[in-house]
């Protein structure tokens, strides 16, 4: 006798799959990184990553906007510096290209939800996330730094500022300085598990950011930890943090899950340069099929437990949710 159960019964028709869908993927999940920096008209294409770019502040305003005519609310900032030097100084320069960027947005768009990265290493040059002393990263000269560049985001009018550089303490800091120069409402989304991925090499060559000696793994995390990223995401929600974040996600998904079973705020994933390159070399090979694929990979995001996801596929994604 054949089985009285049939799962494929509900396979059968759209309409029964849409109705029987238990992850759902939406546009107002999704948020767009972009690269800022000075000039005006610039638009400039990123070789590793294809459909992307490098912005001014005039022309993010345009991709903003049309970001949000396909129904995606958040956008994260990083920026280019014209100059670098040893501290990254242009991270808190109120006429920095982020702060510029941010100010135009929030005129162009109140509505839009303007997160910015918080870190140095695209403004230092050597490229590291924090302070160098006697040829490494030192952690605690490095925080106040954070604070400050963190300061000069809110200021400009960021809605939260997301640390990246993985330094202990950074978020205790961090909101101890916006607290003080009463931007008490400023959330900050951090970057909790961030691991020292080799996914990151397309963003660093967008972002100028790849390390003039040695590498992040002294302050990044091992690949091969998850307990460890579970102390960091407490650490993280302890000293301040209103969202957290696992980076990179495809190969972090079992990560992303104990997150989101152990933890009660909301859960941000990244899928990131190397990620995005990945798919965008295997579709132009014609090796897949490109418009399945984005949603395939953002919805098994999205099944691991994010609530949020940044990709720099979100309006593609948006405009094939719609």
């Amino acid at each position: 006798m054949f089985p009285a159960s049939r799962p494929r019964r509900l396979r059968r028709t759209p309409a029964l799959r849409e109705l029987t869908r238990e992850t759902h993927l939406r546009p107002e999940a999704l948020v767009y990184p972009l690269f800022v920096r000075h000039g005006k008209g610039v638009k400039t294409e990123i070789a590793s990553m294809p459909g992307q770019y490098h912005f001014s502040p005039d022309t993010i305003v345009a991709e903003a906007g049309a970001a949000l005519e396909d129904g995606v609310r958040a956008v994260l900032l990083f920026g280019l510096p014209d100059a670098k030097d040893a501290e990254g100084s242009e991270a808190w320069s109120d006429d920095g290209a982020v702060q510029v960027a941010v100010r135009s947005l929030k005129k162009a768009f109140p509505d839009l939800l303007v997160i910015t990265d918080v870190c140095l290493c695209e403004y230092t040059s050597h490229g590291h996330c924090g302070v160098i002393e006697k040829g490494g990263v030192v952690n605690d000269a490095t925080l106040p730094l954070l604070a400050r560049a963190a300061v000069s985001h809110a200021r400009a009018g960021a809605d939260l500022v997301a640390p990246s550089d993985m330094m202990d303490g950074r978020v205790a800091a961090i909101r101890e300085a916006l607290d003080e120069e009463n931007f008490s409402d400023t959330a900050i989304l951090s970057y909790a598990a961030k691991y020292a991925s080799a996914f990151y090499g397309p963003f660093r060559e967008a972002a100028g950011s790849t390390p003039q000696f040695g590498d992040r793994r002294a302050y990044q995390m091992d690949p091969a930890n998850v307990e460890e990223a579970m102390r960091e995401i407490a650490l993280d929600i302890d000293e301040g943090a209103d969202l957290v974040m696992v980076k990179p996600a495809l190969a972090y998904l079992d990560v992303i899950r104990r997150a989101k079973d152990a933890f009660p705020v909301p859960i941000a994933a990244y899928n990131v340069s190397g990620e995005y390159a990945m798919l965008e070399a295997a579709a132009a090979r014609g090796w897949l099929d490109r418009e399945r694929a984005i949603l395939e990979t953002l919805t098994s995001i999205r099944r691991a437990g994010a609530s949020i996801i940044l990709t720099y596929h979100a309006r593609e994604a948006a405009r094939l949710l719609r």
